[in-house]
Formats: structure tokens, C-alpha cells, sequence
């Protein structure tokens, strides 16, 4: 049998992951060849943006220690975990698709040899647009997000790169393209 595919999406808050991870959703349905994986995040349910299991800071440790996570980071003073079960769904010929920070990328090129990345990024001034509007941090803090070096992001035959500048549909059409490309074992 075939090994599944790892898909890793990385890019800037407000490159518009979540966005292009639901449309996918929508296109392959729950069940269909790819699964969309839930991260297990230290931040409440209610705190908005994406479907998370929420876990406090103990609660995340504990199960880190006991390797329920196939991989986990810390970002923004929050701690993500990838739940390990990801492992069964690859080793049945399932994909899976994992919103990740670009700090796991050399882990996963190490652990995932069927593997793509998908990076979403958009120009600085819709990166700002988008960060106002989802209303999560001060127009101070987003300003400072954005100041600072630009981020590094991953390259190599592995990677494909979406820019979502223009509309919602041509991104989604973009991204949806690539999984159908490039995410077959």
C-alpha cells in the first residue's frame, strides 16, 4: 500500500490559510482522499479563526510528554501540537493537511519523505487589511508584525507557492489546482 502524503501549509498570519484550507474542505469533502487535521492549541475555543482542540498550557505538556504529538512548536506565546494519529491515516494511504509554522519545516523533510508544502503569502498591505479586520491584535502590534525582516520561507521542488493578493476564488482555484497536482502518493 501506498504511504499518504504530508501537506504542510505555512505562510503569515493573514496570508489567508484558513481560508484555502476550508475551500479545500469543501472540494474534497470530510471523507474524501486528503484529511484536514485539528491542531491542539493553548488558546480558548472561543478566541476565534480556525477550528482548534483547546488545551491549557499543562494539559498540552502533558500529552507532549507522553507522545501524543507528532509534532508540536511553539509560536506567539502559544504552544501546537499535530495529534500522532496522523501517522495511521499516512501508513493507510490517506493524506493529511496540517497548517504549520515554518519553524517544522526541516522536521518534516526529515520525517515525511511524501510530502508537500503549500506556502500562502500575500503582499504587506492585504497582510495588514486582513490582521485589522480579524481584530485579534492592536494596530500596534499588528504594525510591529509587520515590520519586522521579512519571513524566510521554505523552497525546493517540495514547495509550492500560492500568493492570495487578488480575489478569494482565484487563491482558492490556485490552491485547489496544487492539491490535485502535487498531492497524490
Amino acid at each position: 500500500m501506498t504511504r499518504g502524503r504530508f501537506i504542510g501549509v505555512v505562510g503569515p498570519s493573514g496570508a489567508g490559510k484558513d481560508s484555502l484550507i476550508d475551500a479545500a474542505r469543501r472540494h474534497f469533502g470530510e471523507h474524501g482522499p486528503v484529511r484536514f487535521v485539528t491542531r491542539a492549541i493553548t488558546r480558548s475555543q472561543d478566541a476565534g479563526g480556525e477550528a482548534h482542540e483547546a488545551l491549557s498550557e499543562a494539559e498540552f505538556q502533558a500529552r507532549a510528554a507522553a507522545g501524543g504529538f507528532t509534532l508540536h512548536w511553539q509560536a506567539h506565546g502559544l504552544s501546537y501540537g499535530i495529534p500522532i494519529d496522523i501517522e495511521e491515516t499516512l501508513a493507510l494511504g490517506r493524506s493529511v493537511l496540517v497548517n504549520l509554522s515554518r519553524s517544522v519545516i526541516d522536521d518534516i523533510r526529515t520525517r515525511f519523505p511524501n510530502r508537500l508544502i503549500l506556502v500562502v503569502t500575500a503582499s504587506p498591505d492585504i497582510l495588514a487589511q486582513r490582521l485589522s479586520v480579524r481584530g485579534r491584535e492592536s494596530a500596534a502590534d499588528i504594525e510591529a508584525r509587520l515590520r519586522r525582516a521579512p519571513p524566510l520561507f521554505p523552497h525546493g521542488p517540495d514547495v509550492v507557492t500560492i500568493q492570495n493578493n487578488g480575489s478569494l476564488a482565484d487563491a482558492e482555484a490556485a490552491f485547489i489546482a496544487a492539491l490535485n497536482q502535487r498531492a497524490s502518493p
